[in-house]
């Protein structure tokens, strides 16, 4: 037993004085963590703060002032950890406590952040930094519900709105981050959203949400072979990833319904292709790019079907999706000229040569802007009623009809008003006859000339009833229209000199 009692005070005593010795090794590299902290050289201040903790791990300050540090370099994920484990160590430890709400803060956790704000006030009724600090998270969580809210409304611009209020308080928290890029994607806001999900990406390479973003941009941007691959990575990561397994699904049939149209087109059944286009287009009213690609493929297959105000429309939906599609400029234009709504016409092609100034633009615009010129004339086609390819035969035909419809002596009978129009009429159906009738006069027509100001019907040159004479003989004698009861209305006979 005295060997027992020699023994035990040479084994304890090195032992309590290895720990008093280690105790003050970790005061000095806590007071060069200080010191460095002071210079701001954040990363050495952590070395320091590290090695005491590593000396004397029991101690709550060592901790905090490593979370402090780290909170510094932005790394608040390791800080909150510090945090946590130095008010385990000292539940009493108000500065911990700070640090950690903080830390939730910055990560977007405001309802723990209250929490821990709470606990100081417990600590320090009067600590202000601690009640400034839960303000904000209350701001924080209202900024959150306003947020989901809004996005449940499809309001996504203020959903983008309360993310950027929340980013403020809480520049860190990766999942404000992802519900912005997601909304300004669903805005048309691709490389803003792009963006955002790529920093994260270079962060985390297996986030699932920012993968389903990248994927989402690239679906919208109607790059759809890039974003399933991108939904299917995000599904590996995590399966249970809804959006992602919605997005990629509805990617995967938009793509094969948009294709199956495409073939039906190429082999002219043109019926199948516009049904298929329909339903390519219920299936995801979102994706604008696509979308707009689809209408104006529809309008195609229409303006094949002859459905030309059909096309007209999707065309319009189209440019309402997506203003800087050129095609589907072109296309309406077409359907335009076509119906003969020049001015229309003209419009859309002036849109598409200030974009594109290319030869075959200039030409579609001019030809655009002589029929618009022509149209404004008159038709003397319509006037004679025949079509633009008629025949000498059929211009001489339809004007004998015409002459005879409207000549002023078949209407001597009745009212002035009804004498006046048919006699216009009748000097139209003459300078009508004049033109198509004459080979060099109607190619200037035919090629938009105004005649007028050529002096064609100027002063006394012109005179319907010379017209009339001259195509029915020209032998100097006269006619006249028997309006006897028995002879039918439009009877006439000639009365030679």
């Amino acid at each position: 037993m005295a060997a027992v009692d020699i023994d035990m005070p040479v084994e304890t005593e090195p032992v309590i004085r290895a720990q008093g010795d280690l105790e003050r090794e970790a005061e000095g590299f806590k007071e060069q963590g200080n010191a460095y902290y002071s210079k701001k050289d954040y990363s050495e201040a952590f070395n320091y703060y590290t090695k005491a903790i590593d000396a004397c791990p029991r101690n709550a300050s060592y901790y905090g002032n490593r979370a402090a540090t780290l909170m510094m370099l932005s790394r608040f994920r390791e800080a909150l950890e510090d945090s946590q484990q130095a008010v385990r160590l000292d539940d009493c430890f108000m500065k911990g406590h700070l640090r950690e709400g903080k830390c939730h803060m910055t990560l977007g956790n405001g309802m723990a952040a209250s929490r821990c704000f709470q606990k100081v006030l417990e600590l320090d009724p009067n600590n202000k930094e601690a009640k400034q600090e839960k303000k904000n998270a209350a701001v924080l969580l209202e900024y959150e519900k306003m947020a989901d809210f809004s996005f449940e409304k499809r309001d996504f611009r203020k959903v983008v709105y309360c993310m950027d209020r929340a980013l403020a308080l809480a520049p860190a928290c990766h999942r404000f981050k992802i519900h912005k890029a997601e909304c300004l994607a669903l805005l048309g806001r691709y490389p803003e959203a792009q963006s955002v999900a790529s920093d994260i990406l270079r962060m985390d390479s297996t986030n699932a949400d920012a993968l389903y973003v990248r994927g989402l941009c690239l679906y919208y941007e109607d790059c759809i072979d890039k974003a399933v691959q991108f939904f299917v990575q995000a599904l590996r990561m995590a399966p249970d990833h809804e959006k992602a397994r919605l997005a990629c699904r509805n990617a995967k049939a938009l793509k094969a319904k948009k294709e199956e149209g495409n073939q039906a087109f190429k082999i002219y059944n043109y019926e199948s292709a516009y049904v298929l286009y329909t339903e390519a287009l219920a299936i995801d009213p979102n994706n604008i790019k696509t979308n707009a690609k689809l209408y104006c493929n529809r309008a195609t297959a229409g303006a094949k079907l002859k459905k030309l105000n059909q096309a007209i429309e999707d065309c319009t939906s189209a440019i309402r999706l997506d203003d800087t599609y050129i095609k589907a400029y072109l296309r309406r234009a077409q359907c335009y000229m076509d119906t003969e709504q020049y001015e229309e016409a003209v419009r859309d092609y002036e849109k598409v040569y200030q974009t594109e100034k290319t030869s075959d633009h200039k030409h579609l615009l001019k030809t655009a802007q002589m029929e618009l010129k022509k149209s404004k004339r008159k038709d003397y086609y319509k006037v004679l009623g025949v079509g633009k390819n008629a025949t000498e035969d059929e211009i001489k035909k339809a004007y004998r009809k015409r002459a005879l419809m409207h000549h002023p002596d078949r209407h001597s009978g009745a009212a002035p008003e009804v004498q006046k129009e048919e006699e216009k009429k009748f000097k139209e159906v003459g300078e009508a006859f004049t033109v198509l009738s004459d080979p060099k006069k109607k190619m200037r027509y035919d090629n938009g000339h105004d005649l007028e100001d050529d002096g064609c019907f100027e002063g006394g040159d012109f005179d319907a009833n010379n017209i009339f004479r001259a195509f029915f003989g020209g032998h100097g004698g006269g006619f006249s229209f028997d309006s006897s009861p028995d002879s039918g209305p439009g009877n006439f006979f000639f009365q030679f000199g």
